[in-house]
């Protein structure tokens, strides 16, 4: 069966619905999400969003503190974008419903977080992230032109490819037609064809044994992007979150949100000792890489398996009216963040590369364009500062927006495209090979790709998920296609990039750090 629409979005995070609700006044628009609208990474981000609204802050300072937390890495250009339009995308947000935080005198109730030399992150509460899908989600669905389609996952992009083409990586007239989309209520695979398509899938967690993110976050949209040909960069700069709440059986891992350390919470090791004043002048506010490699560190030289945050010297009330969900979680696993140390230890939190895009978030192929964290715009470089994720989503989405809305007429449905042909058999023991496989890949990427790499590590996770390639895509071909087999190639694809990727960066540099080439390459 196919479906028409002019605007595709695959993926239903602050980045998709935005663009969603940009382009859907000049046509029709499918949403695809694969659980449901209102499951996504964003969801789960709780520190806030980062943008100048305080009158002694000022757009440079926030590009230095971008630009410094990157390591060498970032675009410029892209920075002072982002920068200097995000205050004009907040105003959109709370036009949309988001309700920021303010206080006693009507301005945003600002926090500060690691890297930043200014208060100026806005939030709500601790749960930013769920205040802005929610108040998207109610946009979304009050919008006659946008259709949700959830429980759907997209399985492949369509390109000429699938007319005969033989598609290179290095064509640069690759186009984009729309996607395969299984629907997983009755396991069907449909042809959506669309004028534009835009990628939105968020991020990579669940490569990883320990994620704080959700457990859709498998890299979807960057494999298919990656098996059509399309440009991936900066796979190498996986982001760890310093501050997870340390309970090894729980998948997706608690976050402690970066602005409790901003709040004053002190970092102690299982003695109880303070211990960053050692690693950076900074301290607790150094970035996230510097602070999960301390924690690391500390953890490994004394055989620890988590070190502890402290917020007991602050105003128990407080502690409770800026973190009340923080605070209740934690005493839900018996800890009384007022009176106990938090148990943390770092987790695969954030992907800085990803489906490389222009300034218009437009990918190496035409027609298909990328925002959030599947997207590599060059912001976040070597290592995201905290709270630019969720404002750069909304600044790209606007700009794939406009470029995408300013192109619409030039493009035409495809009607080319043959359905999906499916002829796999479908037995027990695949699901337990899928199942035991999806853990050996967490297994391997926790093992050998971690915070701190080296060439052996390397090569010796390399090796080992090439096997676990080789008997996936055998085990594709021979099966029907379901989402847990297509899952398990997304996060072998993607693990092979954030590989291949960190192999051939010869350096440290950001969220990239190994012992065989500890210094950077200042000539990068």
């Amino acid at each position: 069966m196919v479906q028409c629409f002019d605007f595709l979005v695959i993926g239903s995070g602050i980045a998709g619905m935005s663009f969603a609700l940009k382009v859907a006044d000049k046509g029709k628009v499918a949403i695809v999400c694969k659980t449901a609208l209102e499951d996504s990474n964003t969801y789960y981000a709780q520190g806030g969003i980062a943008s100048v609204t305080n009158p002694i802050d000022d757009f440079e300072k926030h590009i230095q503190d971008t630009l410094i937390a990157g390591d060498g890495g970032c675009d410029r250009a892209v920075v002072e974008k982002v920068v200097h339009e995000a205050p004009e995308q907040i105003k959109k947000l709370i036009e949309w419903g988001v309700d920021f935080d303010k206080d006693e005198k009507g301005n945003f109730d600002l926090h500060r977080e690691g890297g930043h030399s200014e208060f100026r992150i806005l939030h709500h509460k601790d749960s930013t992230g769920a205040e802005i899908q929610e108040s998207l989600v109610r946009r979304i669905k009050q919008h006659p032109n946008i259709k949700v389609f959830d429980h759907h996952f997209a399985i492949e992009i369509l390109t000429q490819h699938h007319m005969g083409v033989k598609v290179t990586r290095h064509m640069d007239n690759i186009e984009c037609y729309g996607a395969y989309v299984l629907n997983e209520k009755n396991k069907r695979i449909y042809t959506f064809l669309s004028k534009v398509t835009m990628m939105a899938t968020g991020g990579i967690g669940c490569i990883y044994q320990t994620t704080t993110n959700p457990l859709i976050a498998t890299g979807d949209g960057i494999a298919m992007v990656y098996r059509a040909k399309g440009l991936i960069k900066d796979m190498e700069y996986v982001q760890f979150h310093p501050t997870a709440f340390f309970h090894p059986s729980e998948r997706p891992a608690f976050l402690i949100t970066e602005a409790m350390r901003g709040y004053g919470a002190i970092l102690r090791n299982k003695s109880g000792k303070e211990f960053m004043y050692k690693y950076d002048s900074r301290k607790e506010l150094a970035p996230r890489d510097v602070v999960a490699r301390a924690i690391d560190t500390e953890m490994k030289n004394r055989g620890d398996d988590f070190v502890y945050l402290d917020v007991t010297h602050k105003d128990p009330e407080e502690t409770k009216k800026h973190f009340p969900t923080i605070y209740e979680r934690c005493l839900k696993m018996g800890v009384d963040i007022t009176k106990n140390y938090i148990p943390v230890a770092p987790a695969a939190h954030y992907l800085c590369g990803g489906i490389a895009v222009d300034i218009n978030g437009e990918s190496s192929i035409k027609r298909l364009y990328a925002a959030g964290e599947c997207a590599c715009t060059g912001l976040h470089g070597a290592n995201r500062l905290a709270s630019n994720s969720l404002i750069e989503a909304v600044v790209y989405a606007e700009a794939a927006s406009q470029h995408a809305l300013s192109k619409l007429s030039e493009y035409k449905f495809n009607d080319r495209i043959p359905d999906w042909n499916d002829e796999g058999t479908s037995l027990n023991e695949e699901m337990v090979l899928i199942t035991q496989s999806a853990k050996e890949v967490g297994q391997i990427m926790s093992t050998y790709v971690g915070i701190v790499r080296s060439n052996l590590r390397l090569k010796r996770a390399f090796d080992r998920l090439d096997i676990l390639y080789l008997e996936t895509e055998n085990l594709f071909v021979r099966s029907v296609v379901s989402k847990e087999i297509c899952e398990l190639r997304n996060i072998i694809n993607v693990g092979y990039l954030v590989i291949k990727q960190a192999m051939e960066r010869k350096e440290s540099r950001g969220l990239h750090y190994t012992i065989d080439y500890p210094e950077k390459n200042e000539l990068n």
